[in-house]
């Protein structure tokens, strides 16, 4: 790889950098493209050669976090010795995760608004949402429920996850709530396929 092409990658990976910190620390309404520029040193000509826009640079951010959070869950829940065990694995992190200042702000406050509702979904439909059908076709095929409900569950499982981790990423007492959610996802998990 040349000079140029690893400098670039460095400058790229800087900016999301200091992005995912400010617009943590800030949102996204308060974090400006003049204060991205103060903060990563790097020339505007530079920002936009990577970014067309802030709104560019905030989907770079949320998939630099997906990826950093998801491949841990993923690889704690391909060690699970079934599907269930993956689903309950996969759910309890992402609730847990909603208590995450970066992951509240970021993910479940700002993305949904920036984003817009339907690409925020198309995001959850190619990531969450296949993951979710496809573990709980797995019960399906070891009897836990029945096949022909998979694809309704499935966005039932999502749409509650979401919900709860909104409600976690905004609670008051968020260790309270957190302790609250993860007994009652367990809970609807254990109604929905059986107790492990």
């Amino acid at each position: 790889m040349n000079k140029n092409v690893e400098r670039g990658q460095a400058t790229r990976a800087h900016l999301i950098e200091v992005a995912t910190r400010l617009f943590a620390e800030r949102g996204y309404e308060g974090t400006s493209i003049e204060a991205m520029l103060v903060e990563s040193r790097v020339s505007r000509g530079s920002l936009y050669h990577h970014f067309a826009g802030k709104d560019a640079l905030f989907l770079a951010v949320l998939e630099e976090i997906g990826n950093s959070v998801g491949l841990p869950v993923a690889a704690e829940m391909q060690a699970a010795p079934n599907p269930i065990a993956a689903l309950r694995i996969g759910c309890l992190a992402w609730i847990r995760l909603a208590g995450d200042p970066v992951i509240r702000q970021i993910m479940l406050i700002d993305a949904p608004a920036v984003l817009g509702w339907q690409r925020w979904r198309e995001l959850d439909e190619q990531g969450p949402l296949l993951l979710i059908r496809g573990l709980l076709a797995g019960a399906a095929e070891a009897g836990r429920l029945e096949a022909r409900h998979v694809d309704v569950f499935a966005h039932i499982v999502l749409a509650a996850l979401n919900e709860v981790a909104l409600m976690v990423a905004r609670a008051d007492d968020r260790a309270e709530a957190l302790a609250s959610a993860e007994s009652a996802v367990t809970d609807f998990l254990d109604r929905l396929l059986g107790a492990a």
